[in-house]
């Protein structure tokens, strides 16, 4: 085993290979960039290695930089985690050079691996089913329209070094194949440096169904079992399970194989996973066919190790210094079932789009051992961190076990509702809509479930706003309560000695303004109204954020917390956020600037697709963004002319910034 190993990743994953590495007594040493200075995964390393600026380019994708820090760190090997440099060959390569051991699979296997269109040529001759499509070299755009034609569609264009769900189109007409092929070659250069693609007949219900398979340098590889990740937004996950809901054992172990099979056709060693794309057949069954093959450690890895018992990060250090696998196939077992859901910064109301901002709350529910069966928390942020433009928008994964998936279903539940984050946008809300919706909860899974099930998942209403104004009225008694000094007369609970008192609370949601108030009699009943109603109220608080809040009759327990003028209830049946105004300072507020195109998030400007002084329609995109590994697009919003552009290809946009104005056309 390694005495000491450098982790060349930041976030979550960084500080998950230090637990495991800390648990065997494996020293770490940590890389950053300036704007991971005081990250949580710099304090869980022993040591910390600064690589240079804010974006990847200039820090976690230096893979000389990274090298020089382990060896003037004296470390023995380096854990790439996954993303950045994790499925580089060069790197892989560059470690070998300076005596250092990759943690991970060869280099040969890397690059075998690495490009989409050979490795399913690879796979084809190792008798691994493929999806029917084009994998060649030639990338002629014609050649590629013609082939799309051939296949029929709906068809998929993909990038070839593509991942992550970037490079990524689905294309249903033939008049809409070159604007997509456009689209995913320009965001394939952006992100892999490589913009040849290959098209593939699109599984109009898939599974997405991926093998987590392990080998070792004395030639066996084994898999451990399945994981379904089919619920995805813009081809990324968002929910993965294990195991596959209604996989047959025999199924199980022909996919398995298979994966085997592909991972023995490039002399694998390590951890890897082997993706599917499966579709249902007539008889109920599945019928798979290869996609491709993840060269690392995969982001649900989780689900894996609560379902077998198992640490893949220890078996990873393991391999890599040389041992033999742990264990043999017939010795592995499945046990309960285990959901992952990825907690990101991003607003699903606004097509995901991807927020940043200070973490200004952060609590998660209470974590447990798997042996005792209940929640697992893999973060690397903590309370009062920045999530930043730089990086992906991944807060944290929210990892639950039970003996079955209907336990593990109430427990993730559960789970999401103890999570709260208060400071930017992030997709709790929505990810307890989709395992709530009668799809996920049916286990009627595909990759098309978020639009099936877009009704109940997307608008719906928060908390019910007589409950999220009860919490911040209870917010404010208990404050009061807290800091009143013991004479009466000092009392600001609106007591008085004749008669009832009324207290106002100005409130704002959504931009729409809301009154409550809060009715005392002499004998001390309180009522609270709002909108034309009046319930009996009463509240107490158990200290800190939590208050119990009974409201006509019905008692909720309501956790508060609020950062300027901005308060967020959450309760176990949904969360709302409000504003608590001023009501002289909101009179006073003139109208916001209307018609102006803003960026809606920092990022940087890929594409204009409008000239100054151009006619354009309505819903007519005019810009293109990037920002945490994403394209936006910026459309019209109504019919005019473009008056002028104020940024460049290249340009930084803060957000909010104004990016071209606009001149609507006479009515």
């Amino acid at each position: 085993m390694f005495s000491k190993i450098l982790i060349a990743n930041r976030g979550e994953i960084a500080c998950r290979v230090a637990a495991t590495a800390r648990r065997l007594g494996v020293r770490t040493v940590a890389v950053y960039s300036d704007a991971d200075a005081n990250a949580k995964h710099v304090l869980a390393c022993d040591e910390a290695v600064h690589i240079g600026g804010n974006a990847p380019r200039d820090s976690y994708l230096r893979g000389e930089r990274i090298v020089e820090a382990a060896r003037a760190t004296g470390a023995q090997a380096i854990h790439p985690g996954y993303g950045f440099l994790s499925e580089n060959e060069d790197f892989a390569q560059a470690c070998a050079d300076a005596g250092l051991v990759f943690i991970g699979p060869p280099p040969s296997a890397i690059k075998a691996m690495g490009l989409k269109a050979e490795s399913k040529q690879l796979m084809e001759k190792a008798g691994v089913p493929l999806v029917p499509g084009y994998h060649g070299a030639d990338q002629d755009p014609a050649l590629l329209k013609r082939e799309a034609d051939r296949i029929g569609y709906p068809v998929l264009i993909k990038a070839s070094a593509g991942g992550g769900g970037k490079g990524m189109r689905i294309v249903n007409k033939a008049e809409e194949f070159e604007a997509a092929l456009a689209s995913c070659q320009r965001e394939a250069r952006n992100s892999f440096g490589d913009d040849a693609v290959l098209v593939e007949r699109y599984v109009t219900r898939p599974r997405h169904i991926e093998i987590q398979v392990f080998g070792d340098s004395h030639g066996e590889c084994l898999y451990l079992f399945e994981r379904d990740c089919s619920v995805q937004r813009r081809h990324q996950k968002v929910l993965e399970e294990a195991p596959a809901p209604g996989m047959s054992e025999a199924r199980r172990r022909e996919m398995g194989a298979a994966a085997v099979a592909a991972a023995k056709a490039v002399g694998y060693v390590g951890a890897g996973t082997v993706e599917f794309i499966a579709e249902p057949t007539a008889d109920g069954d599945l019928r798979f066919y290869f996609m491709e093959m993840n060269t690392r450690l995969q982001v649900e890895h989780p689900v894996t190790e609560a379902i077998t018992g198992l640490d893949l990060v220890e078996w990873q250090l393991r391999v890599a210094s040389g041992e033999p696998l742990p264990l043999k196939q017939d010795q592995l077992r499945i046990h309960g079932h285990a959901i992952e859901a990825r907690i990101c910064a991003e607003n699903p109301d606004a097509n995901f789009l991807p927020a940043t901002g200070t973490l200004d709350v952060y609590r998660t529910p209470p974590c447990t051992s798997f042996e005792r069966g209940e929640v697992r928390v893999d973060a690397g942020v903590r309370e009062g961190d920045t999530i930043s433009p730089h990086y992906d928008s991944m807060v944290a994964k929210l990892i639950v076990w039970g003996t079955d998936r209907a336990q593990a279903l109430a427990r993730l539940d559960v789970a999401l509702a103890q999570t709260h984050i208060v400071g930017l946008h992030t997709n709790v809300a929505f990810l307890r809509r989709v395992v709530a919706s009668r799809s996920f909860a049916r286990a009627d899974l595909d990759t098309a479930l978020i639009e099936r099930e877009r009704s109940a998942l997307f608008g719906a209403p928060p908390l019910a706003l007589e409950v999220a104004a009860a919490g911040v009225v209870a917010r404010a008694l208990a404050h009061e309560r807290a800091s009143e000094d013991v004479d009466p007369w000092s009392r600001r609970d609106a007591w008085r000695m004749h008669g009832a008192a009324v207290r106002r609370f100005d409130l704002e949601v959504d931009g729409a303004h809301h009154v409550a108030t809060l009715s005392r009699t002499h004998e001390g009943e309180q009522l609270l109204s709002l909108g034309g109603q009046q319930w009996p109220f009463a509240a107490s608080t158990r200290g800190g954020t939590l208050h119990d809040v009974t409201l006509d009759r019905r008692r909720w327990p309501l956790s508060v917390y609020a950062v300027g003028e901005r308060i967020s209830v959450f309760a176990p049946e949904g969360a709302a956020t409000l504003h608590e105004i001023d009501p002289i300072a909101h009179a006073a507020d003139g109208a916001g600037e209307a018609g102006r195109l803003t960026a809606p998030m920092p990022g940087k400007v890929i594409a204009l697709l409008a000239r100054s002084g151009e006619s354009v329609k309505k819903g007519q995109p005019l810009a293109v963004m990037e920002a945490m590994k994403m394209e936006h697009t910026i459309t019209a919003p109504c019919d005019g002319t473009v008056a002028e552009l104020l940024y460049a290809v290249g340009d930084q946009v803060l957000e909010g910034e104004e990016l071209l104005r606009l001149e609507a056309a006479a009515a």
